[in-house]
């Protein structure tokens, strides 16, 4: 846990120089909707910062924050079997916006790694922004494989979770001055 603080500190402070938003308590949702059972959950937890003139971002969200779930044992078997939070206990995407940033144009390319459960990937998600003088208004979805992360599914319940996991992003972002 200290080292991705560590790194996510690093990274803010290469940030830190030009015009920053920030956000605390943007909301991410997910849906596995296997043959069987759908689960879903949601964080109104995560924190995230984006330079405009850089545009470089940072994102982190703490897995226990998830809730919404089925049942309360659904909750522990997401946060001790498949996510292993006490061993991975945040979710991070850092990067950079591919276009240009300003006002007018809605949809841009966000590249950069998504470390989840330890393994870091590189992806590239379309977001859409919609950028005011003190804020702006953000959300994306993409599918997240779980095999991509290590994340195992025994076979007991390969039916009730599905293999590509549907994640929607979406929160404020307020200019910090």
């Amino acid at each position: 846990m200290k080292n991705y603080s560590i790194i996510l500190l690093l990274f803010i402070s290469h940030l830190c120089s030009g015009q920053i938003f920030s956000t605390v308590g943007g909301k991410v949702h997910f849906i596995s909707d296997a043959p069987l059972e759908l689960i879903e959950a949601e964080s109104v937890q995560m924190q995230g910062l984006i330079n405009i003139e850089k545009q470089t971002f940072a994102f982190k969200i703490y897995i226990k924050s998830f809730e919404g779930f089925n049942s309360p044992l659904q909750q522990v078997h997401f946060y001790e079997n498949y996510m292993e939070a006490n061993e991975f206990p945040i979710a991070t995407f850092k990067g950079k916006i591919l276009e240009p940033i300003h006002k007018g144009k809605d949809i841009y390319r966000a590249k950069g790694m998504l470390n989840l459960h330890g393994k870091s990937l590189e992806r590239i998600f379309e977001v859409k922004l919609d950028i005011k003088d003190k804020s702006i208004t953000y959300s994306s979805a993409f599918e997240v494989p779980l095999v991509d992360h290590n994340i195992d599914l025994p076979q007991i319940v390969y039916q009730k979770i599905a293999e590509n996991i549907k994640v929607t992003v979406q929160g404020e972002m307020i200019l910090k001055e």
